[in-house]
């Protein structure tokens, strides 16, 4: 009676702990999906031209984000295990790295976008019609790569620290600012009317180019907030110590991002090659899938909102090297957010059109996306057991094998079946993501045969 009793506790516990630290990055989620929807519903409105103008990129964005990611997870990796153990001067030193591969991977980055943007519309083989603007949207949007690096490293680093609100709160606030300024920046200035009463709405006429002054704009913003926050932070800030670079945490960092970067660095570049796939079915195609892929997020927000904790604590769970803990962590987390992706994958199957009406008025852009909305709903529950094993598995460092078989699946089941169902069968954008589906599945089986077998114990050793 004592021991089922105490288990009852440490897993109410648990789910208590789980509940606070999943609450504010789902809501999060939550909030950059619903800014995201405003601002793709604000450049539809443009038309299918411009739509596809800033769908083209968007998967080169995701590339980019890739190395910045990978050493959030590297360094969210270490701190959370730093802090099971007990460790806050090593946690604090775990932090001081993070300003260096901050600064480092912004200005890189920063360099190499801004020299490929001219170029990139081109390789991405879109229509001469959409090279420019697409060309535009990438080089302002990556201007600031500093200022974002810092906003997603230290956004690990404080999610690693257990608190998972301030990186909520600089979302609401670059959402905000994102907004306000695509409202004044995207359109030609105009009356807007509220019942009898009628008022005028200045507006600059940029279109896609104002789209992406205030997404850089915000990644500004957030940047400086990060960094505000990390400084004032008591588990984490180097304030009153040495801001010393320390090659052996560095190089743990590393070991354990190295394998995260790669993954993510091949399967955007798996996306990049999709979406350059996508493009050879037209322009009408590649709007439809663009704004087909901005309806799905949120359907998928339970799933991240809680990858977040899932990652944490897993690294906490091998800090205080508790393999039961472990296990428990990944069993509650994964079925709680199996359920709410399955529920959310049932009103994407039942309302494909409501969600695609939202983005754009174009009749043939809705009526393409209904069909392929319906295709991925019936993988929601299996994406979600996905990307909950990707995060405990990131927690606890175990980063190689999750690589490979992201590699295996991108590769080796989305593209190479993309290319046999639009070049061989003459499919199309449905069998895409007939594609997109299959890899899913395959991810999912894989992850969760390596939790199953415990291949992952070594960690803990």
């Amino acid at each position: 009676m004592r021991s089922w009793s105490a288990y009852y506790e440490k897993n109410r516990r648990m789910l208590q702990m789980i509940f606070y630290l999943s609450w504010p990055a789902v809501l999060e989620q939550a909030l950059q999906t619903l800014v995201t929807y405003i601002d793709t519903a604000m450049v539809g409105r443009l038309g299918a031209q411009a739509s596809a103008a800033v769908g083209l990129t968007s998967t080169m964005t995701w590339l980019v984000n890739a190395p910045l990611f990978a050493m959030g997870v590297g360094v969210l990796s270490c701190i959370a295990e730093s802090i099971g153990e007990g460790s806050r001067e090593k946690a604090r030193a775990y932090g001081v790295q993070s300003l260096y591969f901050s600064l480092i991977l912004g200005v890189a980055l920063g360099v190499i976008t801004l020299g490929i943007s001219p170029f990139l519309p081109e390789w991405l083989g879109a229509e001469p019609q959409l090279r420019k603007e697409a060309s535009t949207y990438f080089a302002i949007v990556c201007a600031p790569m500093i200022f974002r690096a810092f906003s997603i490293i230290l956004g690990a680093v404080m999610r690693g620290a257990g608190d998972t609100r301030s990186p909520m709160t600089a979302n609401i606030l670059m959402n905000l600012v994102n907004l306000v300024l695509n409202f004044l920046l995207i359109y030609e200035s105009r009356y807007g009317q509220i019942g009898d009463w009628r008022f005028w709405i200045p507006g600059a006429g940029l279109g896609v180019a104002g789209a992406a002054i205030g997404t850089a704009v915000s990644y500004c913003v957030g940047g400086c907030f990060m960094i505000a926050v990390y400084w004032k932070n008591p588990k984490v800030s180097p304030k009153g110590g040495r801001l010393a670079f320390q090659k052996p945490l560095a190089a743990k960092c590393l070991r354990i991002g190295g394998p995260v970067a790669m993954e993510r660095v091949s399967a955007c570049l798996g996306q990049v090659v999709f979406t350059s796939l996508v493009t050879s079915l037209g322009t009408l195609a590649l709007a439809t899938h663009s704004i087909a892929i901005t309806a799905e997020q949120a359907f998928y927000i339970p799933g991240y909102g809680m990858q977040a904790a899932a990652s944490t604590l897993a690294g906490n769970a091998l800090g205080k090297r508790d393999t039961k803990e472990f296990r428990q962590v990944t069993k509650n987390i994964a079925g709680i957010a199996v359920l709410l992706m399955t529920v959310t994958g049932l009103l994407l199957f039942l309302f494909p059109g409501f969600m695609m009406s939202i983005f754009t008025e174009d009749p043939q852009v809705i009526a393409g996306g209904i069909t392929v909305l319906k295709i991925v709903a019936v993988s929601e529950p299996m994406f979600a057991a996905v990307i909950i094993f990707e995060g405990v598995f990131n927690g606890i460092g175990d980063t190689k094998a999750p690589f490979f078989i992201s590699l295996f699946s991108m590769w080796g089941v989305r593209i190479i079946g993309t290319c046999i169902c639009i070049h061989v069968l003459g499919g199309g954008l449905q069998a895409v993501w007939v594609c997109m589906v299959a890899d899913n599945v395959t991810r999912c089986i894989l992850l969760g045969r390596r939790f199953v077998v415990r291949s992952w114990e070594r960690k803990f050793a």
